[in-house]
């Protein structure tokens, strides 16, 4: 339940934020990927104004994603190493213990420690 609270807490003012800007720019825009000819480009889209502001906001979190996965490879690359050598020293741990008979000793049960609510401290007299 309050995960729902929070979620709606989250998502409800940037998803009015969203709808409020796409109806205050809805008029259309003509985009050009033609940079040498403004008069007749080869290739333009006309728009709606919000349109384009998201699609390049979705582009940018996509390249920014991209980039991000690929400068941790690094690290991706030691857990994937130190995972495999984790596994081959189990796997030789096993082996020995099979070729060895080692038996773990049992664990030894929890020391518990019991007060006495009727047990009265003894306080020394003072030193003269």
């Amino acid at each position: 339940m309050f995960r729902k609270i929070l979620t709606a807490i989250i998502v409800v003012p940037p998803a009015a934020l969203l709808i409020a800007f796409a109806v205050a720019n809805r008029h259309s825009v003509t985009v050009s990927f033609d940079p040498f000819s403004s008069a007749s480009p080869a290739y333009a889209a006309t728009l709606p104004l919000f349109a384009v502001v998201l699609l390049v906001l979705i582009v940018g979190v996509v390249v920014g994603g991209i980039a991000a996965w690929i400068r941790q490879g690094k690290w991706r690359r030691t857990a994937r190493h130190l995972d495999a050598e984790a596994r081959s020293l189990r796997a030789d741990l096993d082996d020995l213990r099979r070729r060895f008979a080692v038996n773990e000793p049992a664990a030894a049960p929890p020391q518990t420690t019991f007060f006495d609510p009727t047990a009265r401290a003894a306080i020394p007299p003072p030193a003269p």
